[in-house]
């Protein structure tokens, strides 16, 4: 079969005539030419400032088009001056970016008026049926630029939430950085702090004594100048070490190991070189405890010690009792002297050590006068959450 020659001429005509309207560069018929440039310049104008302002951008070429729809020309006859401009993409363009850039609820408000001019130009500028051909393909164009703007929208908000994720995950590790630099100097400072006082106050107390036996008993301050010797040369060792782990970087430096519960019978052995009495009681597997639990029973045992030294006087004693009981360290350290009911004042880095450091474990610690007189430190450390 056939098509008839008049009806092949009549369609090859019609093409043409829309082709032609359709040229970027010359009007349509019945269009004024500075009309045809002037709203095509501001179709397309707006385009520059889309990223910037995606919307006052999409309402510009909005409307530029409505302008174009009322200005070109009258109502159309058999459909051949359609009326279309290739700058009509920048409608699509706008619809895409609306989605993409501000959200779903404006490019839904832009698809209503789009859908608006649409109806209007398919009905006012063109006949039907003629006019349903044209406007289901502008249709897919606009849902064709929607989808693009939903995928692109998606993108964009994925890689947003990637990098607030990322930066939020930065922020964090600093943030744990600084904590844990905090929490290392804290301990370096605790540490420093036991071994000084504890050094220092030995010495001077060491010192005070040979000074007033250096000439009527010379044996008693050549004893107490031994002390002095060795309690600054364990304070050396120990502040190296603690120097060692600052400067280097090298975790497989020799280090001096670290005292620990089983080291409290060479400290009472220490202080009772010194003058002052101490009677240690050490009940239960000590032996076996995690090295930082044996650490801080020695910090806290030290300080103790350290303070019977330093305010307790002449005369004093003090009275030493490390327990395990099953899966906990009970220290009881007691002492009495002269100058005792002075440590109800006080309220030094030495307690607040004690403290810090039975609290690290998930301990307890209570320090103050005795009720049978004296000063009483009381710390119970469990074995289990270290």
């Amino acid at each position: 079969m056939k098509a008839h020659p008049i009806v092949g001429d009549s369609v090859v005509a019609a093409l043409l005539a829309l082709l032609e309207s359709v040229s970027l560069f010359t009007p349509p018929t019945g269009v004024n030419l500075v009309v045809f440039w002037v709203t095509g310049v501001l179709m397309l104008g707006p385009l520059l400032i889309r990223r910037r302002d995606p919307l006052l951008s999409a309402y510009l070429i909005l409307g530029a088009g409505f302008l174009q729809l009322l200005t070109h020309g009258p109502p159309v006859l058999h459909g051949v001056d359609a009326r279309l401009r290739p700058v009509d993409i920048a409608l699509g363009i706008s619809l895409y970016t609306v989605v993409a850039y501000v959200s779903r609820r404006q490019g839904a408000l832009y698809v209503l008026w789009l859908a608006i001019g649409t109806t209007i130009w398919a009905t006012w500028r063109m006949e039907l049926p003629q006019s349903i051909l044209p406007a289901t393909v502008i249709v897919v164009i606009f849902a064709f630029c929607w989808a693009l703007g939903e995928f692109s929208g998606a993108r964009r908000a994925y890689h947003v939430e990637v990098e607030r994720r990322l930066a939020l995950l930065e922020t964090e590790r600093d943030q744990q950085a600084r904590i844990a630099v905090g929490q290392e100097r804290a301990r370096i400072a605790r540490e420093l702090h036991d071994v000084v006082a504890h050094a220092v106050s030995v010495i001077v107390v060491q010192a005070d004594g040979a000074a007033y036996a250096v000439r009527a008993q010379p044996e008693m301050a050549e004893r107490a100048l031994n002390t002095i010797s060795a309690t600054g040369r364990e304070a050396l060792t120990e502040l190296r070490r603690l120097l060692g782990v600052l400067r280097s970087d090298d975790t497989e430096i020799d280090r001096t190991p670290q005292p620990g519960a089983q080291s409290i019978s060479e400290l009472a052995e220490r202080v009772r070189a010194i003058g002052v009495p101490v009677r240690l009681d050490l009940t239960g597997e000590l032996d076996d405890l995690p090295a930082g639990v044996g650490l801080g029973i020695y910090r806290i045992v030290q300080e103790a010690l350290t303070n019977t030294i330093k305010h307790a006087g002449p005369g004093a004693s003090a009275a030493v009792q490390v327990r395990r009981v099953g899966d906990r360290v009970e220290l009881d350290i007691t002492d009495r002297g002269p100058g005792i009911s002075r440590l109800a004042t006080v309220g030094g880095n030495g307690l607040i050590g004690m403290r810090e450091r039975a609290n690290v474990f998930g301990g307890t610690l209570q320090a103050g006068p005795h009720e049978q007189g004296g000063w009483r430190v009381r710390a119970v450390l469990p074995v289990s959450t270290a």
